[in-house]
């Protein structure tokens, strides 16, 4: 079985992975939405759905600090990586000790969805992956126009936001938001920088920094003029079945913010 990961690194099988362990916590959720149960012997520490999984299963460090040892010892015969969330280093030395990694590059809703469609043929769950594409392609939320300048926080001290070129960008403008940030990636902005940027609101997301109520009264006086909104960072970033939950979600936080000539 010959395959392409998303990266366009080619990768040969002898059969369906029967061991795999996961690096990435929202594809873990979709291995375990595909019935995979017996077959994902190992998770990072930040898999935290399914909670069955992240109580039971092997844990092998976190997402960007790989124990090798303890990955090596469950015997995989896959690993599955992301670009973005793992660190290079940790993908090389997998590689190196000889265990076949298959890394995905998420960026937008449809490269989500290509994701799951090669995934599901690898691990011989192309009708579950198929039947689950086809209900994220009939709930994608449709953007519209825009309704809000919004800003979107990854850290806090310093403040980091989501720009273009990520997933986070592409749920803001399918939920209807004009990122303010139009430089790619997760630049560091200064308060006068953003405050430039004019956003009538910062959503301060659940990870990866846990803003809380506790932040907001700090950056309320830093940002008079922005309206503060927290937000479940997992329906902004993670790709898989989470995505699920991205239609309702949205339509309940436009309805939080109030949003003009809306009902």
């Amino acid at each position: 079985m010959n395959v392409t990961d998303q990266l366009g690194i080619a990768l040969e099988f002898d059969r369906s992975p029967q061991r795999i362990v996961s690096l990435v916590p929202s594809i873990t959720e979709w291995l375990w939405d595909m019935g995979l149960e017996d077959r994902v012997v190992g998770i990072t520490k930040f898999c935290v759905r399914p909670e069955a999984w992240f109580r039971g299963k092997p844990r092998i460090g976190g997402t960007k600090q790989v124990h090798l040892d303890r990955l090596l010892a469950l015997r995989p015969d896959l690993v599955i990586a992301n670009k973005e969330e793992n660190d290079a280093s940790d993908v090389a030395a997998i590689r190196a000790a000889g265990i076949p990694v298959w890394t995905s590059d998420v960026r937008t809703w449809d490269d989500a969805l290509d994701m799951m469609h090669l995934l599901g043929e690898l691990l011989d769950v192309s009708g579950k992956a198929a039947a689950l594409n086809m209900e994220l392609k009939q709930s994608d939320p449709d953007p519209g126009i825009p309704l809000k300048r919004a800003a979107y926080a990854v850290w806090n001290e310093p403040l980091m936001l989501a720009g273009t070129d990520t997933f986070i960008h592409d749920i803001l403008a399918r939920l209807g938001f004009e990122n303010v940030v139009q430089t790619m990636r997760y630049p560091a902005f200064t308060d006068p920088e953003l405050e430039a940027t004019h956003p009538e609101v910062l959503l301060l997301p659940s990870e990866p920094f846990p803003f809380a109520e506790k932040h907001l009264p700090a950056l309320q006086a830093r940002f008079p003029n922005t309206q503060l909104v927290l937000v479940d960072g997992e329906v902004f970033s993670w790709y898989g079945s989470r995505m699920k939950h991205v239609r309702a979600y949205g339509e309940r936080l436009r309805e939080e913010l109030k949003v003009k000539g809306e009902e």
